[in-house]
Parts: structure tokens; C-alpha cells; sequence
């Protein structure tokens, strides 16, 4: 990873953290993935921007398996999306073979714009809804 990568990466993961991630967490109809903490067991909710299409939930990662919420999926998939307010269970799968950037023109446009414009490393996630 390039030092310019790197840096873009803290300072994107210390800002979602600390400021984004826990307001727009108290947003009611914020989308939210709901995954297992790997090391906690605990319940970890991150915002993320995706749309469902049938019994999918489709979102793209902006820093692949750097993520901690990727982390968390590769350790135990199962996971709960907020979608509209209302929680599905479902089963996560990062598809590194998908094209992620052909995958970000499907969904919504403004959290699309802001992963093509903060990512370094976009990986595609497929839940399938099972609840």
C-alpha cells in the first residue's frame, strides 16, 4: 500500500469513527450493517450505503478487507441490515471478483460518489436476506 493510500485511509477510518459513523448511526432510516465484533463478540454497527435487490443487499467496501466490518464478516458471516428502518438477517459474502466500481453505479449515487472519492481498496459485499 502506498503511503499516500495509507494516509487516506487513517484519516477517512479516524473521521467515519469518531464523527460520522455515530451520527448517522442515530439516523432512523440510516442503512446499518450489523456484524459480529471478531475479538468482542460483540455487536458492531457500521453506516453503509447499498440497496437491496430481491433477497440481496448489495454494498461495496471502500477499503476491502482493511475494514473492520470485513474483518468482522470473513470471521463470522452472519449479519443483520437496517434497511427502511425495519432489520433482516442474512448471511454476508465479500466478492473480491466483482467489479466494485461497475457495482457503485447501481446503488445510491451520493454514497457512491463519496466511496469512488475516499476508497483505495473497493471490495463488493452481497448479503442474502434470510429474515
Amino acid at each position: 500500500m502506498s503511503r499516500h493510500h495509507a494516509l487516506k485511509h487513517r484519516v477517512v477510518t479516524t473521521f467515519q469513527r469518531r464523527v460520522g459513523n455515530p451520527i448517522l448511526s442515530r439516523l432512523p432510516f440510516q442503512t446499518l450493517l450489523e456484524t459480529t465484533g471478531r475479538t468482542s463478540g460483540l455487536p458492531r454497527r457500521t453506516p453503509v450505503g447499498g440497496r437491496r435487490v430481491g433477497n440481496a443487499f448489495w454494498f461495496v467496501s471502500e477499503f476491502g478487507d482493511r475494514s473492520q466490518y470485513v474483518r468482522n464478516i470473513r470471521a463470522d458471516p452472519r449479519v443483520r441490515v437496517r434497511i427502511n428502518g425495519s432489520w433482516h438477517t442474512g448471511t454476508a459474502h465479500p466478492l473480491p471478483e466483482d467489479d466494485a466500481r461497475a457495482r457503485l453505479k447501481g446503488l445510491p449515487r451520493y454514497n457512491s460518489a463519496a466511496v469512488r472519492a475516499l476508497g483505495t481498496d473497493l471490495l463488493t459485499v452481497r448479503v442474502d436476506l434470510t429474515g
